[in-house]
C-alpha cells in the first residue's frame, strides 16, 4: 500500500512540475517586448538597431522586436493603441502627450540634440531664413511629428502666424528627396543620411542646423533632448524589471557609440542603411555622433527647453500645467552597473 501511495505521490509531483514548467514556458513566450522606431535607418535612432546588432538585448535575457515606422507620430499612436510597449522617438512627445492627459516617459535619453536640419531646395535661393517660409510648403516626416513641432517653432519665432506656412508629411529618405525634386516642398526638415545625400547632389543646402548641441542651443535656445526610449508610465511601473534590462542594453549601446569610431559603428549596421554610400554614412556619423548622451541621462536643462519650444506655437501645450518630472525618469539609467 505504501509503495502504491509513494508511486502516486511521485507521479502527482511530476505532473505538477511539468505543469509549472509549461506555465513558465508560456509566460516566457509572452514576454516579447515590441518597440516601434520612427525610422530605424535614420542615424538619430541608430542606438535601436545597434543594440540589436551587438546582441545586448539577448545578453539581458530580453526578446525584443523592433518595428519600423516612417514618422514618430505614427509610432506614438501605436504605443497609445497598445500595439507596442515602447517607442524610440523624440522626447517632446512625452511633454505633448501630457498636455493631452496621457502619461508617457523617457526612460533612456539617447540624444541631447535633434540631429535634424532644415534644408532649402536649390530651386529656391530666396529662402534665406525662417522668415522667408511665408507662403511656402515645408516638408516634415508627419503631421504631429517632432519635425512638425520644430518647423512650426521656427516659423513662429520668425514672426509668422498660423496659416502662413503649410507643412507637408513627406517622410524621410527617398520620399523626402522626391518631394523636393518635384517642388512639392520648397524646404524641409530631415536627418542623416538624407542630409548628406542632398548636399552631395547639390539639390539642397542647410538653412538651420541642429546636429550638434552647440548649434541646437543657437537655434532653439537650449539643449534639446530628442531621440529616446519612451514608454507609457503605467507599463513602466508594472514592468520595472524589464525596464531596467532595456536601460542596461541601451546604456551599454551608448557607451559603445562613445568609445568606438564611426567606421566601427557603421560596420555593425545593415548595409542598406548606407544607401549606396558607406563613406558618406561614416562621415555624417563621425560629425554627428556627439549628439548622443554617454549614459542615457536626461540633460538637466533639456525638458525646460522642450516645454518652451512647444509652448511657442502649440495650443495643446501653451498655458497648460505640465509636470516635467513625470515626462522622464533617470531611475533606470542610474541603476545600470
Amino acid at each position: 500500500m505504501r509503495s502504491s501511495r509513494s508511486l502516486f505521490h511521485t507521479v502527482a509531483f511530476s505532473a505538477l512540475l511539468a505543469a509549472a514548467s509549461f506555465t513558465s514556458g508560456v509566460a516566457h513566450a509572452a514576454d516579447k517586448i515590441t518597440i516601434m522606431v520612427g525610422g530605424y535607418e535614420k542615424q538619430i535612432y541608430l542606438p535601436a538597431k545597434l543594440a540589436e546588432s551587438l546582441g545586448y538585448f539577448k545578453e539581458e535575457g530580453l526578446d525584443v522586436e523592433l518595428l519600423n515606422e516612417a514618422a514618430g507620430v505614427d509610432a506614438e499612436n501605436q504605443l497609445l493603441a497598445g500595439a507596442v510597449q515602447g517607442v524610440v522617438g523624440f522626447y517632446d512627445h512625452c511633454v505633448d502627450l501630457q498636455a493631452k492627459g496621457k502619461f508617457v516617459e523617457s526612460i533612456v535619453q539617447f540624444s541631447q540634440a535633434p540631429g535634424e536640419v532644415e534644408m532649402v531646395s536649390s530651386k529656391h535661393p530666396e529662402i534665406k531664413s525662417p522668415a522667408d517660409f511665408k507662403g511656402k510648403s515645408l516638408g516634415v516626416t508627419g503631421l504631429g511629428s517632432s519635425t512638425n513641432f520644430l518647423t512650426l517653432f521656427m516659423a513662429s519665432k520668425a514672426g509668422l502666424r498660423p496659416g502662413d506656412v503649410v507643412t507637408i508629411p513627406v517622410g524621410a529618405g527617398g520620399t523626402f528627396i522626391a518631394a523636393m525634386q518635384q517642388d512639392q516642398i520648397q524646404a524641409g526638415m530631415t536627418t542623416e543620411p538624407t542630409i548628406s545625400r542632398m548636399i552631395k547632389t547639390g539639390e539642397a543646402s542647410v538653412l538651420v542646423d541642429m546636429r550638434t548641441v552647440e548649434a541646437t542651443r543657437k537655434a532653439l535656445g537650449g539643449t534639446y533632448p530628442a531621440a529616446s526610449l519612451y514608454m507609457e508610465t503605467s507599463w513602466v511601473e508594472e514592468h520595472k524589471d524589464e525596464a531596467q534590462k532595456l536601460a542596461n542594453a541601451f546604456v551599454k549601446t551608448l557607451k559603445y557609440i562613445n568609445t568606438h569610431s564611426a567606421a566601427e559603428i557603421a560596420d555593425k549596421m545593415p548595409k542598406d542603411f548606407y544607401v549606396g554610400d558607406k563613406d558618406g554614412y561614416i562621415k555624417a556619423l563621425e560629425e554627428g555622433k556627439g549628439m548622443f548622451t554617454p549614459d542615457g541621462v536626461m540633460p538637466e536643462d533639456g525638458p525646460q527647453t522642450v516645454l518652451a519650444v512647444l509652448s511657442e506655437f502649440s495650443k495643446n501645450v501653451k498655458g497648460k500645467q505640465i509636470d516635467l518630472s513625470k515626462s522622464y525618469t533617470i531611475e533606470f539609467v542610474k541603476n545600470v552597473k
